[in-house]
């Protein structure tokens, strides 16, 4: 048992020292290295250091060579934290192949001498590398760059040697700070971290925050920029070097044999469950899992979950996979945990016959919580197990009368996950073969293993199920892959459970799993989101481990980007104003005018036709019967307007208002811009236009987190937003854009991005708002 004089022996302060008691694995972890070093002779503060460096990083598949590390610190020939750590590295790099002294020592520096004239000629050298920079930026020179150069030249010396060194150096060229240099910093402002929501923190790690975040800071520009450059993960075959990995005896040949199969290339999948449309959250998912597979120069699977007859349609199949083509990927295999059924079943009754499943008729409600009671019939024999799960299969027990539950304990404190349970639901791609199916927690990993999958990547709910991963897979001794997590991406204003959405469609609060307001990604697709633009901002929000919860305006500050150089403009009108040129006919102007698609940049040359006529259709708002609001830019019976495109400058002439004196229509004339005075703002039109249905979107909620039960004890339901959609049943297009497609996406100039919706018709076409101009649009200026 550790005590504290042992700690303190170890160079620990007294705090440290009663601090480190307290964590009994770590104390534990101690004693045993102190019982292997003190029989090798006195322990000196260095050694002490070493030692406590040794016991508090040690890993589970180090730590059967922990004795071989202890000699070499004990007998001087590992006397630094890089020599330690490279002895860390090799053992781990070696777990499983096997290890040789004379690798070992070469490879951790063993017998190495790193003198002081050593140390010296490096940061020489090291400092007239940098040395204008360093005269130029004083001591606000980044010394850890030459720190982490002089690592490299000389990875065995002391660290705190040639910190000093490089320290001295620079007060030899620099001199003594200034106050200058001593001003503090300012410091960039971190992200807000906020709680998680309480129904969500059930689901997280425990004290795991989640992270607001509201800029870029963290990402790339594209997914295979982020993943190759932030995506640590290990190379093939390399399983044993991740944490929390379990080797056995089988690892080496299982490791080898995988990598044969895959040939030594990365195969990812991405395992949605075919029970719902895809959301925003699944971009990342598709974007990681897709995207680490490509950039690696692999292969990325499309498994569908279908282990719950109850809930899978088939349409939902064909729009996952849809949905994947969509954001530009395509799988190397679409598989379907179905396809495993037969195997899975017989990997069953292999852990009931190593004692290691069971049968229980413990009712749902018993079994769920954290504080269960082990089952009474957790301790039958292997005979009546294997009988009774027999039974299971041919149908001798009713739905909730057995389940078949696994012998282990998850890292959340749940007892004995269940593997199997009853369903008397014919399944779409089996039949009635089965009325037992495997669960989520069984068949996930498995099927991983049968798949080949070298990077199991999974979002961080998943993390608490990693022991039962790695336990199955070894207590069946078959090829284990390693489970990677990464953080959630959740969006403010919104809610993405497949329960939440279809209570919002069946009491008509949206029209489908496709409604525009909603951020399934069927919904985004719709409003005329781009798929680029979905895997530019996933990648522009980082390889995050931390849950996250983003403001909506990100993603459309990426849509504009991307839309702003692929979308053509045109002029439409969504709430008209006539307006009667009474002087055109001595204009002589042409019947049409070419529009440029792109006139932000001059060099595209692509371009469009639009009518000049007599009579032409202005906003509303671009208008004002009285001249008393000095800001505002536009037409007023003393204030000229511009046309755009054509160089018109337009003066009012009079009003016609109908019976209630509403004004119907504006007769002006115009002049050329030549001829006229430049006027204070130039406005969009049309003429001889089409009539359109165009649908402006807002956020679907009025709150920030529409699933807080504390801010809204009503539920979600009582927080619908609802002005979240406005239809315009008759604005006027350009006769240009009159023949679009579905999807066809356009910059309405002054207004915003639309795009148009599969309700069209050849007689009238349906647009969608996508997102509004940055300044808001036409509306939001004077």
């Amino acid at each position: 048992m550790t005590t504290k004089e042992d700690l303190l022996q170890l160079g620990l302060s007294e705090s440290k020292a009663a601090e480190t008691l307290k964590n009994a694995k770590l104390s534990a972890t101690i004693s045993g290295i102190l019982k292997e070093a003190k029989p090798l002779g006195q322990i000196s503060k260095q050694k002490g250091t070493l030692l406590y460096q040794l016991s508090t990083k040690l890993k589970p598949q180090v730590a059967p060579n922990a004795p071989l590390v202890v000699k070499y610190i004990m007998n001087d020939g590992i006397k630094t934290e890089p020599q330690l750590s490279a002895a860390f590295e090799y053992l781990l790099s070696h777990s499983v192949k096997g290890i040789e002294i004379p690798a070992f020592e070469s490879s951790c520096g063993v017998g190495v001498v790193v003198t002081i004239d050593d140390i010296e000629n490096a940061v020489s050298n090291v400092i007239a590398t940098h040395k204008e920079k360093i005269l130029a930026e004083r001591y606000g020179f980044a010394v850890g760059k030459l720190l982490g150069e002089l690592r490299s030249s000389l990875p065995w010396a002391d660290g705190a040697i040639v910190k000093k060194e490089v320290d001295l150096r620079f007060l030899e060229l620099l001199g003594p700070k200034t106050a200058e240099d001593l001003a503090p910093k300012k410091k960039e402002k971190k992200p807000e971290v906020v709680k998680a929501p309480k129904d969500a923190a059930k689901k997280t790690e425990k004290n795991e925050a989640t992270s607001t975040q509201d800029d870029f800071s963290e990402g790339a520009e594209t997914m295979d920029e982020l993943l190759r450059t932030r995506a640590h993960f290990h190379a093939v075959g390399e399983n044993y070097k991740t944490d929390g990995y379990v080797t056995t005896p089988k690892t080496a040949e299982l490791l080898k044999s995988h990598v044969a199969a895959v040939g030594g290339k990365v195969v990812t999948r991405f395992p949605p469950e075919p029970n719902g449309v895809l959301h925003i959250g699944h971009a990342k998912a598709i974007n990681i899992n897709f995207g680490y597979a490509k950039a690696m120069g692999g292969v990325c699977n499309l498994r569908f979950d279908d282990t719950n007859p109850e809930k899978e349609e088939e349409k939902f199949f064909t729009a996952i996979e849809d949905i994947v083509n969509w954001l530009g990927y395509n799988p190397a295999r679409v598989t379907h945990s179905s396809d495993n059924f037969q195997q899975l079943y017989l990997w069953a009754v292999k852990l009931i016959q190593k004692n290691l499943a069971y049968v229980c008729h413990q009712r749902v409600e018993e079994m769920r919580g954290f504080e269960v009671q082990m089952s009474p019939w957790r301790d039958r024999s292997v005979e009546d197990n294997l009988q009774l799960f027999e039974d299971m299969k041919n149908g001798k027990f009713d739905e909730g009368e057995a389940t078949l539950r696994l012998k282990l304990t998850l890292e959340e404190g749940k007892v004995d996950p269940v593997a199997y349970r009853i369903k008397y639901v014919p399944h779409h791609r089996t039949g009635d073969k089965w009325c037992i199916y495997p669960t989520y927690d069984y068949t996930h990993c498995l099927c991983d293993s049968i798949e080949n999958i070298t990077h199991s990547l999974c979002t961080k709910e998943f993390q608490s199920r990693r022991s039962s991963y790695y336990w199955l897979c070894n207590a069946l001794d078959i090829y284990c892959p390693v489970q990677w997590e990464y953080g959630r991406l959740n969006v403010n204003y919104t809610v993405v459970s497949k329960r939440k959405i279809l209570k919002l469609i069946t009491t008509k609060t949206v029209n489908d799993w496709d409604d525009p307001r909603l951020f399934t990604l069927t919904a985004l697709r719709r409003r005329g989101i781009p798929s680029e633009a979905i895997n530019q901002f996933v990648a522009k929000l980082g390889l995050t481990m931390s849950q996250m919860v983003i403001d909506p305006q990100l993603l459309d500050a990426c849509v504009r980007d991307y839309l702003n150089i692929h979308a053509p403009r045109t002029m439409a009108v969504l709430d008209g104003l006539k307006l009667t040129i009474e002087n055109f006919a001595d204009l002589n102007l042409p019947s049409t005018a070419d529009v440029p698609d792109f006139p932000s940049d001059p060099s595209d040359p692509r371009k469009h036709s639009v009518a000049v006529d007599q009579e032409i259709y202005i906003e509303k708002t671009d208008y004002k019967p009285d001249d008393t609001d000095k800001s505002f830019r536009r037409l007023t019976p003393k204030q000229t307007v511009g046309l755009k495109h054509i160089g018109l400058v337009l003066r009012f002439v009079r009003e016609v208002k109908d019976s209630e004196g509403h004004v119907t229509e504006v007769i002006v004339k115009a002049e050329t811009l030549a001829d006229g005075e430049k006027p204070k703002a130039f406005i969009h039109w049309v003429a001889k236009p089409v009539s359109a249905e165009v649908r402006l979107y807002e956020r679907l909620f009025k709150s920030k987190n529409p699933e807080d039960a504390q801010a809204l004890p009503g539920g979600f339901l009582t927080d619908i937003n609802p002005d979240s959609l406005t239809v315009l049943y008759n604005a006027l297009i350009d006769q240009s854009v009159a023949k679009s497609k579905v999807y066809d996406r356009f910059q309405f100039e002054r207004i915003g991005f639309f795009c148009v919706d599969k309700d069209s018709t050849s007689s009238k076409l349906v647009f969608n708002r996508t997102v509004m101009l940055k300044d808001g649009g036409a509306s939001g200026k004077n």
